[in-house]
């Protein structure tokens, strides 16, 4: 009904000012009845609510993504620690004073020379 109005009165007024009878075709908002404050004001409200929705989706999506690589992280760090912690016992099992002596003497015989068969080799450098 509102737009039957709103064309009838750019009818008329295209009537008089051209002194005949030219029918102009509606503005697209007039057409599509923008012109009003309360449709704006609802189409802003329709922007409004559809762009904090497509805003949610991204966060959510940001934040699994996010966590995932947490996630992934967390693995490679207690795999990181498991290898530490094998590594120190090795270490401590090599360390232990005298068991590369015993090692040494039980798999290898190997002996500890007498002073008098050590030799000193020197480098010469030229």
């Amino acid at each position: 009904m509102v737009l039957i109005q709103a064309n009838a009165k750019t009818t008329r007024r295209n009537r008089r000012v051209a002194g005949e009878q030219v029918a102009m075709a509606p503005s697209v908002l007039q057409w599509s009845g923008l012109i009003r404050p309360a449709s704006l004001g609802l189409v802003m409200l329709l922007v409004a609510v559809l762009g904090s929705g497509l805003s949610i989706v991204y966060t959510t999506h940001q934040s699994r993504f996010a966590f995932n690589e947490l996630q992934e992280l967390k693995d490679q760090s207690n795999q990181l620690e498991t290898e530490w912690g094998q590594l120190l016992i090795e270490q401590s099992t090599f360390g232990v004073e005298g068991r590369i002596d015993q090692k040494a003497a039980e798999q290898l015989q190997m002996q500890v020379p007498e002073l008098s068969k050590i030799v000193m080799v020197e480098y010469d450098r030229e």
